[in-house]
């Protein structure tokens, strides 16, 4: 009596008798190609973070160096012996008036920039009417005027409002060239927020006032950071308003104030550094706390 035994044998998947558990060849090469090092991208950041850096190392070392030093040895010198003294300078003079009038300035003119705008986004996404709408695109022309081209009646203006060298003449123009890039960033982010949100809020009896700030307000922090950061940036290094609009040292902002550092004999190089270097401070601070907010900010109103 014969036994018959059949041995079975694994079946090959695919024209090359491939295993079950192989990967398929595209998958295997678009694999490969995900993991090859981006040379030309690593390069690149390589490069701009060098870009970035070197004024930093420049500001930093150049602060810490004597003036004697630093025409001797050179802008790119290691500052050696190292001294503070350029800081002791600057906050013995008029540094810190100058600081604390570029925090009124810049914390009014962002307020007002960001209520105004926070206002206007809501009621221009929530409401059908198309004079709001037509208002929306109006504000956006705002976006195409340089603030030199208008100086002239904007000084005119100051003046006959009788706010000419008060902060409120560098404040209420700082606002107002901040809107539009303000609306066009909360407009963005409060279209994100469903629809079906608002109706749940109106079923539950809430007012327009309330899912403004119950539900708009939560909704809009990223949005409303990154508006925020951009706005303080432009308020905090604002040149032309505080120099055309204000005249008295009482009213000066850093801005205008680092003037001081230059003599009769030149410009105190390492302590307009030291100055500048202090005048950083507060946009490291502020962009070390709201980072997070700021990635996300810029991402809002591009998902519809």
């Amino acid at each position: 009596m014969t036994t018959e035994t059949s041995t079975s044998h694994p079946v090959g998947h695919g024209s090359h008798g491939q295993g079950p558990d192989a990967p398929h060849p595209a998958k295997a090469r678009a694999n490969k190609k995900r993991n090859r090092p981006a040379w030309l991208t690593g390069s690149l950041v390589a490069v701009w973070t060098i870009v970035v850096a070197f004024p930093l190392y420049f500001l930093v070392t150049t602060s810490l160096r004597q003036q004697g030093g630093y025409i001797v040895d050179g802008p790119l010198a290691l500052p050696w012996p190292i001294t503070f003294q350029n800081y002791f300078d600057v906050l013995n003079s008029q540094f810190m008036r100058y600081f604390v009038n570029n925090i009124i300035v810049t914390v009014g003119a962002v307020s007002l920039s960001v209520v105004f705008a926070l206002f206007a986004s809501y009621a221009i996404v929530r409401s059908r009417s198309k004079l709001l709408r037509r208002f929306f695109y109006f504000m956006l022309l705002g976006l195409a005027i340089p603030a030199q081209a208008v100086i002239i009646p904007l000084y005119l203006i100051i003046n006959e409002l009788h706010l000419y060298d008060t902060l409120w003449a560098i404040i209420l123009p700082a606002a107002a060239f901040g809107l539009p890039l303000a609306i066009l960033v909360l407009v963005g982010s409060l279209r994100d927020i469903p629809g079906e949100l608002y109706e749940s809020m109106e079923l539950d009896g809430a007012t327009p006032w309330v899912a403004f700030r119950q539900l708009v307000i939560p909704l809009s922090r990223p949005a409303i950071s990154t508006v925020t950061i951009y706005l303080a940036l432009g308020a905090w290094n604002g040149f032309l308003f505080p120099l055309v609009l204000t005249q008295s040292e009482d009213v000066r902002v850093l801005t205008l104030g680092l003037w001081d550092f230059q003599t009769q004999f030149g410009v105190n190089i390492p302590g307009l550094t030291a100055a500048v270097t202090l005048s950083l401070i507060p946009l490291v601070v502020l962009y070390l706390f709201g980072r997070k907010q700021l990635l996300s900010g810029l991402t809002a109103g591009f998902s519809k």
